[in-house]
């Protein structure tokens, strides 16, 4: 076959720290994909905070060396020794180790395991399903946890309280606040830039805005309580004040650590006010749970909401977009159409 176009990442690594790092986007041959039982002629991918920092070389992504960055693929099937897929079959795949220790979504073409895909529900497009990616799947798998607990929506907004989601302009927080606010919980967002994104979270559900601030600082180890669940993808400080404010009884979400990955929290929310406290690890999330999770959002996603937080970029634009993404001057999802050419997009 011929060549494809793909983002290459080279390190040279000394026990963990990076001594070199490049990335650039370049012609690659078909020897160059690792081995993997289903091929993949790759339409879309997406541009997640992980692979921001991949691209930009910082430790704890890239394991491998050459890598195509990129935890998420949506594509068709051209060849397969799975009997489960077959050609011209529609997928998606969302972590599984591709675009970290496998080459992953940032290239015209993918080979992976056929364990971890997952069909493209027929409701929902390519574009749709790569607008979700990643991020809207750890979101939804948060809300499915939130419902397995008892946070039911007719109840939160009965008490007069509400779910609070962090980090609620990132692609993660964006699709929380649209898939709960569809299913009729009333939200509160979290966001560093309220004047700037209010607008935007509102229009995608949620019911109120707060800065931030009110979160960073080390708190008391019980405050007022606030939250009858929360989606949280910030994690420190953040996560330890969400939990200090959870009401009796409240289920909360980590899924992120954008703050950092220390927890500086006491047992008291646990032991006196029966919070619950659950990690959400879409990497490793069993084939059924990410069909469960599929058929949800295909539900359960309000199409106009999701093309309301979806740019488009091409492969020519990834590692500027990178470099954005880790900035913040990003928000919401950033879809990557590995098929164009800088021009066609605009």
């Amino acid at each position: 076959m011929s060549d494809f176009r793909a983002i290459v990442i080279e390190q040279e690594t000394d026990g963990g720290r990076i001594l070199s790092h490049s990335a650039e986007l370049r012609e690659v041959p078909e020897t160059f994909l690792m081995d993997g039982d289903v091929t993949i002629a790759v339409e879309y991918s997406d541009l997640n905070y992980k692979d921001g920092l991949a691209i930009a070389g910082r430790p704890g992504v890239a394991r491998v060396s050459p890598l195509i960055p990129g935890i998420d693929l949506v594509g068709t099937v051209t060849t397969s020794s799975d009997p489960r897929w077959r050609e011209g079959d529609r997928v998606v795949l969302n972590g599984d180790g591709i675009g970290e220790s496998h080459h992953g979504g940032l290239a015209q073409r993918a080979r992976v395991r056929g364990d971890a895909l997952v069909r493209i529900p027929d409701s929902l497009t390519s574009e749709q399903a790569a607008a979700i990616g990643t991020a809207g799947f750890t979101a939804m798998l948060s809300v499915l946890a939130l419902e397995r607990n008892g946070v039911d929506p007719a109840e939160v907004a009965a008490s007069g309280s509400s779910v609070l989601v962090t980090g609620a302009a990132g692609g993660v927080g964006s699709v929380a606040i649209a898939v709960l606010a569809k299913l009729g919980y009333p939200v509160t967002a979290s966001t560093g830039r309220p004047e700037e994104q209010g607008g935007y979270l509102t229009d995608l559900g949620a019911t109120a805005i707060i800065d931030r601030t009110e979160l960073e600082e080390e708190g008391r180890p019980l405050q007022s309580q606030r939250w009858a669940g929360a989606v949280d993808a910030v994690g420190s400080r953040t996560l330890a004040n969400v939990l200090a404010q959870t009401r009796y009884g409240g289920t909360v979400t980590a899924c992120g650590l954008a703050q950092g990955p220390d927890l500086p929290a006491t047992v008291l929310p646990f032991i006196l006010r029966g919070v619950s406290l659950i990690g959400i690890n879409s990497v490793e999330a069993p084939a059924a749970l990410r069909e469960t999770a599929w058929r949800r959002l295909a539900t359960d996603l309000d199409e106009e909401a999701l093309a309301a937080m979806t740019r488009f970029v091409t492969l020519d634009e990834v590692i500027p977009a990178a470099e954005d993404i880790l900035a913040g001057r990003l928000h919401g999802r950033t879809v990557v159409d590995v098929r164009a050419q800088a021009d066609v997009r605009g």
